[in-house]
C-alpha cells in the first residue's frame, strides 16, 4: 500500500486531520457499497441504469468500495494527438489505454468512440466502456472553445458501452445549445439503461479577474456542478476547487454570504464539500479530475485524491499523469489513487 503520509508531506496533518464545520459530514449521502440501493433507488432511474452504476462500482481494486478510479484519454481530440501521446507514443494504439485502464484496476475506461469502438470486441465485456459523447476539437483555427457532438448514444450502446460522458461549458456563449443537446442525449441514454457522466467544465475568459482564475472556484465550479446533477447526470467530473469568492469578484450573478461565511470555508477540503454539496449532497457521485502532468504526479494525484475522499467526493478520474508515462510508472500512479480510497486512515473530514 501507498505511504499517503509520507507523499502528502508537511500537509499531512493539515489534509488528514481537517474537519469541515460549515457542511458537517452527517448531512451528506456518502459514498459506500451500499450505494445503489441507499441512495438511488429513490431516485427515477431506470433498473438498467442503476445496474451499470453497480458495474461501474464492482469493478476494478475498488470494486465494492463505492468508490471509483477512471481512466480518461479523450485527449487526442481535445488537445492534439501529437501533444498527448508523443511523451508516450504508445498509447496511440487504443489497445494500450484500455491495457492500462486494466493493468492499473480502474472502475472504467473513458475515451472517444472511435478508440474504444477500435477494439471494442475484445475488450467491451472486460471493462467498463464509458463513450465520450463530444469533444472541442483545436485543428480549427483561429482556436474555438466548443463542445460538438461527435457520437451518439445509440452508438456507444450498440458497441455495449455501459455509460456515456459529455462535457458542458458552463458560463460560455454556446453552453445553453450544449445543455439543450446533453440533455436530449442523457435522456436517451436513461431509456437504454446506460449511466450518465458529465464534464461540469466551466469556459469564460471573464472568469479571469485581475490576474486571478476563477475557473476552479468552489462557488463557480458548485453552480456548474448542481446545473449538471438538474439534467440528470449520475455522475458529476469537476476540476478540484483551489479557491473560492468567484462570484463576488467577477460581480455578476447570485450568491449569499453565508456561502463564504461558513458554508464554503477557506481551507481545500471545505472548498470540495462545498461543490459535493452541490451534486444533491452527495445523491449524485462527484469525481475530481486528476489536472495536468508534470514533474510532482505522484504527490499531486495522491493528495487530490484525498481531498476528494474526505470532503465526501466519489473518486478521482486521472488521464495525463498515467498514460504520458510507461506502463509501469502508470499504473503505480493509478494505484496509489485507488490506496487513498482503500484506506481506512483517510476518512470523511
Amino acid at each position: 500500500m501507498t505511504d499517503i503520509a509520507a507523499l502528502l508531506g508537511d500537509e499531512a496533518e493539515d489534509l488528514l486531520g481537517h474537519q469541515c464545520r460549515g457542511i458537517p459530514k452527517d448531512m451528506l449521502h456518502l459514498p459506500g457499497p451500499d450505494f445503489v440501493e441507499r441512495v438511488m433507488m429513490d431516485s427515477d432511474r431506470k433498473p438498467g441504469v442503476l445496474r451499470g452504476v453497480a458495474t461501474l462500482l464492482g469493478h476494478g481494486r475498488l470494486g465494492g468500495t463505492g468508490y471509483l478510479s477512471l481512466l480518461p484519454v479523450d485527449q487526442g481530440v481535445e488537445h492534439s494527438g501529437g501533444a498527448s501521446f508523443a511523451p508516450n507514443p504508445l498509447y496511440f494504439d487504443p489497445e494500450n489505454i484500455v491495457r492500462l485502464a486494466i493493468e492499473g484496476g480502474c472502475n472504467a475506461v473513458a475515451s472517444t468512440l472511435g478508440v474504444l469502438g477500435s477494439v471494442g470486441r475484445r475488450y467491451a465485456h472486460k471493462i467498463p466502456f464509458l463513450v465520450k459523447l463530444n469533444h472541442n476539437e483545436m485543428l480549427t483555427y483561429p482556436t474555438i472553445h466548443d463542445q460538438t457532438l461527435w457520437a451518439s448514444v445509440d452508438q456507444a450502446f450498440d458497441m455495449g458501452a455501459v455509460a456515456v460522458g459529455a462535457t458542458i461549458y458552463f458560463g460560455s456563449a454556446e453552453s445553453r445549445r450544449q445543455i439543450q443537446e446533453v440533455s436530449e442525449a442523457f435522456a436517451h441514454a436513461h431509456e437504454l439503461g446506460m449511466v450518465t457522466v458529465l464534464w461540469a467544465y466551466l469556459r469564460n475568459s471573464a472568469f479571469k479577474h485581475e490576474g486571478v482564475d476563477y475557473h476552479e472556484a468552489a462557488d463557480l465550479t458548485g453552480q456548474a456542478n448542481h446545473l449538471a446533477v438538474t439534467v440528470e447526470a449520475d455522475i458529476v467530473k469537476q476540476k478540484q476547487a483551489t479557491r473560492d469568492g468567484g462570484y463576488t469578484a467577477i460581480g455578476f450573478g447570485k450568491t449569499h454570504p453565508r456561502v463564504y461565511a461558513e458554508l464554503s470555508g477557506s481551507h481545500p477540503i471545505d472548498w470540495v464539500r462545498y461543490q459535493v454539496a452541490n451534486c444533491y449532497l452527495g445523491r449524485v457521485g462527484m469525481i475530481n479530475s486528476g489536472g495536468p502532468s508534470g514533474k510532482d504526479d505522484l504527490h499531486q494525484a495522491v493528495r487530490t485524491a484525498v481531498i476528494n475522499k474526505r470532503a465526501g467526493g466519489m473518486g478521482l478520474i486521472s488521464g495525463r499523469k498515467a498514460f504520458q508515462k510507461s506502463m509501469e510508472d502508470g499504473v503505480r500512479l493509478l494505484n496509489a489513487i485507488q490506496d487513498v480510497y482503500l484506506s481506512p486512515e483517510v476518512t470523511i473530514a
